[in-house]
This record gives C-alpha cells, structure tokens and sequence, in this order.
C-alpha cells in the first residue's frame, strides 16, 4: 500500500505540501495542488489522516508562551510568528508567563489538557523534567535533552564579532556584561565566543554577571563600576540590547561617554527607530528569520516528520550605529 512518502516522492514535494493538498490548505499553489493530486490519483493512494484528523478534531490553534510580552525583542518575534501562523491557516494563542516556572508550568499543563495543535516555547527555567512531548514543541535558544527542536541564533559567532568589532573600533580591554538563568540556554554561547574571540585576539577582558532572579540595575552597576578590573575597560559587550542602553545610562553618571572613554555593543537589534540616540550598534538577531522558521517547522511536526536536526542555528550579523 503506497505511503504519504511515496505520494510527495511522486510529485516532487515534501510530506508537508502532500499533507496541506489532502487537508485543502488554501496556501498551496494551484500548480503544486495539482501534482500532488495525479500523484495520489496514479499510486492510488488513500489519505487514511484525513479521517483521523476529523476523528480527533484536529486542532489549528498554536500556543506561543512568551516570558514577557513587552520586551520588544519577544514583541517583534511574536508578531512575525503571528503571521507565518496565519499564512499557513493556523491561530495563534498567546501566553505571557512573566518569566516565572510555575506559571509556565501551568500553561504547558493546560496546553496538553486542551490539545493545541502545537507550543512555540521561549524558557529560561529548569522546567525541562515537566515538559511533556506528547504535542509538538519548537523551543527558541533552549534546547531540551528530551527531542524538541531548538530555534536561534548564532550566539557563539555573535560573541565573536562583537569582541572583533570593539577591537576594531580601538578597544583595548572589554568587558562581557550579562544576566543569567539556571537553566542552560544557547545565550550562554554568547559570552563563549566572547571569549574565544578576545584570546584570539589577544587583548585583555573582563567578564562581570549575574543571576537574572536577583538582578537590580542600580546594585549591578554600582558593584560593577566599584570594581577594580573594571578602571581599564574601554569597550562593553552587553549579552542584550536592554543592558547595553542601561549600561550608557549609567556610565553617563560616572563621567564617561560613549563612544570616546568607552565603546558599546548590544546583542538584539531591537533599536530600529533613529528617534534613539545614540543609535546602540549591536549583533541583530535575525528575528523574522527565527520565527517563520519556528512555524514552518512545528507544522511539519504536526503533519508527522520527524526532524532529525535539533538545533537551527541563523546567522547573525553586526549592525554599526553610534556607540563604537
């Protein structure tokens, strides 16, 4: 009996495209529609999913959990996932969990009780023993031991052109500033390749960070700029946008400017308005990217693929404003 598989092999599609034609998915292209149903026609296939998918009263809600919403890098992801979501026939349902595990925890329960069709997850917690994979997960920046492909970007590069970009611009020692999560998430390779990039180099560093649950912008620079390590340090990389802006507004209170007593460097790109000065210079993530690649590929585990990849790393690349 022939297969879905052998349906796509047939038409010169993936398994996906099949699965959209036999569900009447209004996005696929008349040509490819087409093709697909000759092939289904000649092999004389039976598209048994149709009848379960009625029989299970398949879902097309998607839940996106968010650790805060406001956070305009989350903001701008949300809405390009939102998009791709509607392009492809699916709804989306938004949970803003503030960050907190046990909130988070009780979305993913009540997710699996009212059987969304997928979870674009965003988790900095050590949450992962409680995470079930019975319903499609794409996770972004946290990969998970169990099988729940990861979607981010290249932090570890990033790191790297960040450390080269403030050499460039004549620093001599730089500092990695950061908060952290007891959770492992691909962030942490931001400040690897920091490191790499500032041996390499050979110039002198400094890395200063903190447990984001006890994080106090005031207490965290003020420990920060006590320090004696920190007299020398003419070019910061800061591990997010936020910081980096928080970092120059203090600095301004210690009688240092930027760019000429200290170069800065963000790692986002939320700062598109040229309303802002100074216009941070930042590692941009590529956001949109991200997010269409989130929804292509949790529908594809939807429709039943198995991906082997578990990690999407997207490049990233340096956007020069006016703080080197």
């Amino acid at each position: 009996m022939p297969s879905i598989k052998d349906v796509a092999e047939l038409a010169g599609v993936g398994v996906g495209t099949v699965s959209r034609v036999i569900n009447n998915h209004p996005t696929v292209k008349l040509e490819t529609r087409e093709k697909v149903n000759a092939a289904i026609k000649q092999l004389n296939y039976i598209p048994n999913e149709v009848a379960r998918n009625f029989k299970m009263q398949k879902s097309t809600m998607v839940a996106l959990l968010l650790p805060s919403i406001w956070h305009p890098f989350f903001s701008e992801l949300a809405y390009y996932i939102e998009d791709e979501l509607d392009r492809e026939g699916y709804k989306l349902m938004l949970c803003n969990s503030g960050g907190r595990p046990d909130k988070e925890l009780y979305y993913f329960d009540m997710l699996n009780q009212n059987k969304v069709a997928g979870i674009i997850g965003i988790t900095y917690n050590d949450i992962e023993d409680s995470v079930s994979t019975d319903i499609p997960i794409i996770s972004i920046d946290r990969h998970f031991g169990k099988k729940i492909t990861c979607v981010t970007s290249d932090n570890y590069n990033g790191g790297r052109i960040a450390l080269r970009e403030l050499v460039n611009a004549g620093t001599k020692k730089a500092a990695y500033l950061a908060t952290y999560s007891n959770a492992y998430s691909e962030v942490e390779l931001r400040k690897k390749g920091f490191i790499d990039e500032a041996e390499a180099q050979g110039i002198k560093y400094m890395i200063y960070e903190e447990l984001d649950t006890v994080f106090d912008d005031d207490r965290y620079f003020e420990n920060f700029f006590q320090r004696k390590e920190h007299q020398d340090v003419d070019g910061i990389f800061a591990n997010t946008d936020l910081l980096a802006a928080k970092y120059i507004d203090k600095a301004k209170q210690y009688g240092l400017r930027v760019p000429e007593d200290v170069k800065v460097i963000g790692y986002d790109g939320i700062q598109d308005n040229k309303l802002f000065h100074p216009i941070l210079s930042t590692i941009r993530q590529p956001v949109e990217k991200m997010a269409r690649t989130s929804v292509k590929l949790l529908i594809r585990k939807i429709e039943g693929e198995t991906l082997d990849q578990e990690i999407f790393r997207i490049p990233v690349v340096y956007r020069e404003g006016e703080t080197t």
